[in-house]
């Protein structure tokens, strides 16, 4: 796939008519002098199309941006690390839309052409007497080659920053798409804390935008565990602004098939990113089943294997324990028959027909002690096929993730809480 298009530099802002800024805030703590807010705008009029996570629980700047997407024409992203303006009520709500509202003004565009998104700790009210002053340096600081630094804002636990750019020809006109994402911890979405943004200066209707964004997320960010947990917060949002001219891409041509591909490229790269950075983890780990009675079923036997705690320590400790991986295919409540059940670790066989095979344990250690591999399950049942990408679990992360707590005497401080 990535065959037919050139990785190039430049991120979010890679692709023609997009800007970016980034700035020091302090949200979580204004002793830190990290980027914390950044902001990306295209330079003309826009579609635009995203997923949001869907867990019940939803953060005020989703619930915003989900209403200012039904427009289809947002144009600018204000996106903050530190704070995830998540249950907090109808103060969230108000300071997300006067984000919006004041970054319209300072770009001269309609506040609903203006999407917010938050990450970081749920139930502090965000702390906008850092934040506010701040919204003007955004602006007047938006630039072409900044892409990077909006990638550096948005992480929290991310021990990285993530982006990527491509380059395809599609109908004589060359376009580009760019790409940053965040995300380390509470990954499991279903877009359903993680957050991507994409921009393309193609040319492409609202309703055509939709069908790729959404096609791209099911074979990317919802094919990604970590923890096996859904945040309040995640969001992917989509940006074109048409700027490469050219015709407009149509959903059913071959261009659009084409730029298809390179979505779904761009968007797998950057979830494949998040599971390698998880927090603490070891081990990437692809985990394929095949031969399932359905795409359904193939989904629920991976996806309980993928989040299996139990399994996910087995690999962190270079156990290859395919009994783990079989008694969760039993209780993934897709339709099994032991007996038919085959499971390869790296390739080699540790499971024929629900049973052990001949292979040497230390040849399968060897396999589960490297940084990525594969684990295959076939059903032998039909055609059934899904593939998830995910980690081990370590007990680092079970240290790092004991106690947030103390980002509450920064918000007491504040006079945010009495906590």
């Amino acid at each position: 796939m990535s065959s037919v298009y050139r990785k190039i530099k430049g991120g979010i802002t890679a692709p023609q008519g997009f800007v970016s800024s980034a700035v020091s805030a302090g949200v979580k703590n204004p002793a830190e002098d990290r980027l914390d807010m950044a902001l990306i705008a295209s330079l003309v009029d826009c579609v635009a199309a995203g997923n949001f996570t869907t867990n019940r629980v939803k953060a005020a700047p989703v619930k915003v941006s989900q209403t200012h997407l039904r427009d289809g024409n947002v144009r600018a992203i204000l996106v903050n690390s530190g704070n995830a303006n998540a249950c907090t009520g109808i103060q969230g709500l108000q300071d997300a839309r006067r984000c919006t509202r004041l970054v319209g003004k300072l770009l001269d565009i309609k506040q609903s052409q203006v999407a917010v998104c938050s990450t970081g700790v749920i139930g502090l009210p965000m702390p906008m007497l850092r934040i506010e002053p701040k919204l003007d340096d955004l602006v007047t600081g938006l630039k072409r080659k900044e892409g990077t630094a909006v990638a550096q804002a948005i992480m929290t636990s991310d021990t990285y920053y993530k982006e990527i750019s491509v380059n395809l020809v599609i109908g004589g006109v060359k376009i580009k798409i760019g790409a940053c994402a965040k995300g380390a911890g509470m990954i499991n979405p279903h877009m359903a804390t993680m957050l991507c943004f994409v921009t393309t200066d193609a040319k492409i209707s609202k309703d055509a935008l939709s069908g790729f964004v959404s096609q791209s997320v099911e074979v990317s960010f919802n094919r990604i565990t970590i923890d096996g947990d859904m945040s309040t917060n995640d969001s992917v949002i989509m940006l074109a602004n048409g700027a490469s001219g050219g015709k407009s891409i149509r959903r059913g041509t071959s261009a659009a098939k084409k730029f298809q591909e390179a979505l779904n490229y761009v968007m797998l790269e950057m979830a494949k990113s998040l599971v390698r950075d998880g927090e603490r983890v070891t081990k990437f780990v692809t985990v394929n089943v095949k031969g399932a009675k359905s795409y359904n079923d193939a989904k629920k036997v991976a996806e309980a294997v993928a989040n299996s705690s139990l399994v996910k320590c087995s690999w962190n400790g270079n156990d290859p324990n395919w009994g783990r991986i079989i008694h969760a295919v039993g209780y993934s409540k897709a339709m099994v028959k032991e007996e038919f059940i085959d499971i390869h670790i790296g390739g080699l066989a540790a499971c024929l027909g629900g049973i052990e095979a001949n292979v040497s344990m230390d040849a399968l250690r060897k396999k589960v002690a490297a940084d990525a591999f594969t684990i295959e399950i076939n059903l032998n049942l039909c055609g059934g096929e899904y593939t998830i990408y995910s980690s081990d679990l370590s007990p680092e992360y079970v240290d790092f993730n004991r106690s947030e707590y103390a980002y509450w005497k920064q918000a007491r401080k504040d006079g945010l809480t009495k906590q």
